[in-house]
This record gives structure tokens, sequence and C-alpha cells, in this order.
């Protein structure tokens, strides 16, 4: 059986968790090289896992979402000192950040078949806010009223300028 370039590019996935060497998945935002406008990740490898590093003893991989820190540029994104400096801070410390990194063990990333697709890990999803349909239609009538009363002063000043 022919094996596909997803399923090696897979089993090189598997293998990098399963030795350790995988450190941490951190998401940058399109348009940010120029090369390519695609968002891009930045995979840290760390050879001192497999001889006890830092994240070592549960086998964790830091998955950080930074798509969203960029300056908008004309005809390129840039990161600002401040969001280098804050994308490094999360990658130091290793901890959950809501809405921006999260720390998986050898097990979720197993559940999902050694996909390393960002958002399977952070969950970047913001409840829309509820509209108050009835106040919204409250404002459109009074909106509409105004109008009415408008074009009512400005047919009397047509007619006194018609005079």
């Amino acid at each position: 059986m022919i094996e596909t370039a997803l399923e090696k590019e897979g089993r090189i996935r598997q293998k990098m968790i399963e030795k350790n060497l995988l450190d941490a998945v951190i998401g940058l935002p399109g348009n940010l090289f120029p090369t390519t406008n695609i968002p891009v990740a930045i995979l840290v490898f760390d050879r001192s896992r497999e001889k006890g590093g830092h994240r070592e003893a549960n086998r964790e991989v830091l998955f950080v979402d930074a798509s969203r820190e960029f300056v908008s540029g004309k005809n390129q994104n840039t990161l600002s000192e401040e969001q280098v400096e804050k994308i490094m801070r999360v990658y130091s410390e290793g901890k959950e950040v809501e809405k921006y990194a999260h720390v998986a063990d050898h097990k979720e990333i197993q559940e999902n078949d050694f996909n390393l697709n960002i958002p399977r890990y952070v969950d970047t999803f913001e409840e829309e806010e509820v509209i108050d349909i009835d106040a919204v239609q409250m404002e459109i009538d009074k909106l509409e009223q105004e109008l009415a009363e408008v074009r009512v002063k400005m047919a009397e000043k047509l007619k006194e300028i018609q005079r």
C-alpha cells in the first residue's frame, strides 16, 4: 500500500510527540512575512525534553494563538515589541491563558490524532452580544418619527423659498 503525503505527515507529527521533541506551537498572523500572506505557525523543538527538560514530566505541548497579534501595515503586517514580548512571556511561562494559550498533554494530542492545528486546542470563540430586538425597534421608530418631522420642515422651507 502506498502511503499518502497526509499519512506521512501524520506519522511525523506522531513521532515528534511520542519522542517528546515538540515544546510549543505558536500561531502567527497572516501577511507577516514577505514571501507569504497566509498565517504561519512556529514549531518550537527542545532536545533537552528528551533528557528531562522543562515540560518533560507530563509530555505537554504549549499551543499559542497569536494570530490576532499584529500591527496592520500597507503591504505587510508587523509585530510590535509589546506583542513579541507577550508571545515570549506566554511561551516562557508555559501556562494557560484564556483564549490565547493552552497546555495540551500527550493524551489530548493523541485524542486529536496528533493534529497540531491550534484551534483544536485554543478556544478563541467570542460570544456574540445579545441584541435587544425591542430596544432596536424602538430606536428605529424614533428615527422614523424624526425623519418624518424633518421632511415636514423641509417641505415648509421649500414652499417659503418658492414664494
